[in-house]
This record gives C-alpha cells, structure tokens and sequence, in this order.
C-alpha cells in the first residue's frame, strides 16, 4: 500500500503509539510499515515464536490468549484498532512472543519488521516512550485480572469480563451495551467453567441486568450484577 494511503489509515485509527510526532515523521514511521489484511480467526502471533514483528491495528478486533500444555485455551484481552501487539519486538534482545494473537473479526494492521522498528526507534525514541505506558497498562491489566482470579468469586470474575468487554468492545444501544461473545469465550476470560458462565447469565437475565443471545450480550443494568459498582479504572487500563 502506498504511503498516502497507509497515512489515510493510520489518521483514521487514534493510537497512543503514534501520539505525538509531526506530519513528516509520521509519514516516514508510516512508509516503513506494510498492511495486512486478516480475516476473522486468523492467528496474527503464536506464543513461543521469535517476536519478528510489531503490529497496529487499524480496523477490526483482536485478542491475546494462551494454550496451555493441558491444551486449554485462556483468552487473556481483547484488542480495538490502535492497539499494539508484538510490542516485544520493541526489546533490544530478540525475544520471543509471549502470548498468541488472533483476529476476532475481519481485521486490517499495519506490520513493521522487528530490524525496522527497532531502526525507527533510535530514530525517533518517542516510539519508546508511547510503547512504555501500553506495556504498563497491559502489565497492570494482568495484575487486576491475577488479583481477580485469586480474590474474587466466579459471579465477581464474570461481572467484571461483562462490564470490561461492554466497554471496551461493546457498540452503545437504547437499551444499555450490545457485543459479541459466546458463553464459551466469556467462562474463558472469567476462569469458569461454561456451566456455571451460563448459569450465572441466565440469573442476570431474569433480572433484567443482562439480555443474551446467540453469541451476542447486551448489557443493560450493569449495577445488577452484584460488583460494588464496578468501573472501568477496575480493570486496571487507563485507555
């Protein structure tokens, strides 16, 4: 894709890593990277492989997860455009990718190669410095959801994946939060078992706090689901 056209994408998607630099750096940040367009259920990143690549999602939604050696699959956090995945690609050792990446819808990036964003970084170190506080966020992320796992109860652990994803992903509606998620994928984020996520769903349900159906949820009376008032910063993501 010609530079114009990745300067069009890029314009069109806020991204706190591309904060802060004038037209003509950006253009020249910009130029360096190629597009990629991945449908849905693509793996973008395998955990374990060498962190080769950086990537910037300009459209679409993602997700980091785990396989672990049982084969069981951790969906970790989901991902809107101008997020950053492969941010390892940014350490001065090569690395490796510490979660696997998947794409949850048709999805579109922009990829730079690991020799060249690190060549862009000396260039222009504030790539460094926006990278810094993703890293952080997503740090602190892991942090509140460990916390979670350790201290709070599975209605408390699936209450705080409802309201994360109802604000992160989620599209607004009349009637509260509306956006895409099966039961299998929300017992997954939450660390409980499809039984009880469906369980738990269907008490909201009948009182009013939550209407689900084929994987979509809408979340309408957020206060319902018993959190104490659960609110974004809970999750620990300044963004």
């Amino acid at each position: 894709m010609p530079s114009s056209e990745l300067a069009i994408v890029a314009t069109n998607v806020e991204s706190r890593f591309l904060e802060g630099f004038s037209p003509f750096d950006l253009k020249v940040i910009l130029a360096a990277a190629r597009h990629r367009h991945l449908p849905a259920n693509s793996v973008v990143t395998n955990q374990g492989d060498p962190a080769d690549h950086l990537f910037l999602l300009t459209r679409g939604r993602a997700r980091f997860f785990l396989n672990t050696p049982e084969g069981k699959k951790i969906i970790l956090f989901w991902l809107t455009p101008g997020e950053v995945i492969g941010g390892a690609a940014l350490v001065s050792s090569p690395t490796l990718y510490l979660a696997s990446t998947e794409t949850v819808k048709d999805s579109s990036m922009l990829v730079w190669d690991r020799a060249v964003i690190r060549n862009l970084a000396s260039r222009y170190p504030r790539l460094l410095e926006n990278g810094l506080p993703i890293a952080y966020d997503y740090f602190a992320w892991y942090i509140a959801d460990h916390v979670a796992l350790v201290a709070n109860t599975a209605r408390q652990r699936l209450a705080r994946v409802l309201v994360y994803l109802a604000q992160t992903i989620g599209k607004r509606v009349p009637d509260g939060y509306e956006f895409d998620a099966t039961n299998e994928e929300l017992s997954a984020a939450a660390n409980v078992t499809p039984f009880t996520a469906s369980r738990l769903l269907s008490g909201w349900q009948s009182v009013g706090a939550v209407l689900k159906s084929r994987g979509k949820v809408l979340l309408r009376s957020p206060e319902r689901l018993s959190t104490n008032g659960l609110r974004r910063r809970d999750f620990a993501s300044s963004r």
